[in-house]
């Protein structure tokens, strides 16, 4: 077959690194791709947000399969274009897709069909949401509505930090993304992700994850797009993983294909495990990054059957196998991440952190200089994964692998795993 990938970060290397390994796959085509990325197919250079010239690659190489890596595209609405050019997509259309596109979306969605999610109020003025704040007392979470790079999320614990998140949004801070707002309850709970596969009609459970989203140790700083995560997420137990399955993927399928938008690819439903059960704190209409990094290097069943199965509404003859064995995923990032930060520090020795044959390198933030050093050039730079029998194994072999990189201007959390 031939495989047209789009995207260039570390959910993307991974899920090349993984396509690429694939019996189906005859030529990987990438774009716009990154250095890490070369080994495994041909580069392009299109932008993920180009669809027109994303179409045009897709005819031209005779795609079989289309795998959309990033959010924005599917959001854009190009699996639609595609599947009108009779190309077989992985990812939802557009209509499917503001499940993550528009978070008041989301919410709508799960009160309509009964998913477990906490209170919410929809504001697009300062007025309003200085008075669904003050009805929660500060104690709450102030969400972009569009999509807004895994950042535009505020967990308030008084009236002065939720108003001021609120202005910022309000007046700009994430572009068109922050015109509206949800107000959130405030639940507690520790936080997992589990992902599925949906063809439509049917859904199977994928893999569980639990990342770290803060920017430092202990769980300070900032929101992040993810700093570290483990696969299996020792969370979710085969009790909680069915119960999920039940109250809250099925129902989107239902849900999703009787309001006419048969939902095909994989659903990313970050939870939280509150008293009264697993609620969903956010839906991904894609592969979460690290996550990807951490789940990917599991898989034993074939991915591109397994996409294929997506596309076809066969999933319900399909099975996922796994590697019994932990993975653990460390994210180096340039300094000053999320915040502003330099660029075109230089990275060495990779392959000394891949010396042992269970970790991985997936690159994200990395361009080629014109003298061929590999140098950084975004927030999130590298994700390196290691596998183990149990957590602290996992944990271990990922923190000597960082160790071996040579890259003065990175910095990672501690404390990824600890138990």
């Amino acid at each position: 077959m031939n495989i047209l990938l789009i995207g260039n970060g570390g959910r993307e290397h991974a899920l090349a690194w993984s396509i690429a390994d694939s019996p189906l796959t005859s030529r990987l085509v990438i774009t716009p791709g990154n250095p890490g990325m070369e080994a495994h197919g041909e580069m392009r250079s299109i932008a993920a947000d180009d669809l027109d010239g994303l179409c045009a690659l897709a005819i031209d190489i005779s795609a079989d399969l289309v795998v959309i890596g990033p959010e924005a595209p599917l959001v854009e609405g190009l699996a639609d274009r595609l599947l009108k050019l009779d190309i077989a997509t992985f990812g939802p259309r557009a209509t499917a897709a503001m499940l993550e596109g528009s978070k008041e979306f989301a919410r709508a969605f799960c009160a309509r069909h009964n998913i477990p999610q906490p209170v919410f109020f929809p504001v697009s003025d300062y007025e309003s949401a200085c008075q669904h704040i003050d009805q929660l007392d500060g104690y709450c979470v102030i969400k972009a509505d569009g999509l807004a790079a895994g950042k535009g999320v505020v967990v308030a614990d008084d009236c002065r930090t939720a108003k001021a998140a609120a202005k910022s949004m309000l007046n700009g801070q994430f572009g068109n993304a922050g015109k509206r707002l949800l107000i959130e309850q405030r639940i507690s709970g520790p936080e997992a992700s589990l992902f599925a596969l949906l063809d439509g009609k049917n859904a199977i459970l994928m893999a569980t994850a639990q990342d770290h989203k803060r920017a430092y140790d202990n769980d300070q700083g900032p929101n992040t797009g993810g700093m570290g995560a483990i696969s299996p997420s020792p969370l979710l137990n085969e009790a909680l993983e069915h119960q999920v399955m039940e109250q809250i993927v099925k129902p989107v399928v239902q849900g999703m294909a009787s309001e006419g938008h048969p939902y095909h690819g994989v659903l990313y439903v970050g939870l939280m495990l509150t008293s009264d059960g697993p609620q969903v704190i956010e839906f991904n209409c894609r592969f979460g990054d690290p996550e990807a990094q951490a789940i990917l290097p599991r898989l034993k069943t074939d991915i591109v059957s397994a996409m294929l199965a997506t596309t076809s509404a066969s999933l319900h003859h399909f099975d996922m196998r796994w590697d019994q064995r932990f993975a653990v995923t460390v994210v180096m990032a340039n300094k000053g991440y999320p915040r502003s930060y330099e660029k075109g520090s230089i990275i060495r020795d990779l392959e000394a952190a891949e010396q042992d044959t269970d970790c991985y390198v997936f690159q994200a933030g990395t361009e080629r200089a014109e003298n061929g050093d590999l140098i950084a050039v975004g927030g999130r730079v590298l994700a390196l994964t290691a596998l183990g029998h149990d957590i602290a194994s996992a944990r271990k072999k990922a923190y000597e692998g960082i160790s071996r990189v040579e890259w003065g201007n990175g910095y990672y959390r501690n404390d990824i795993a600890r138990t």
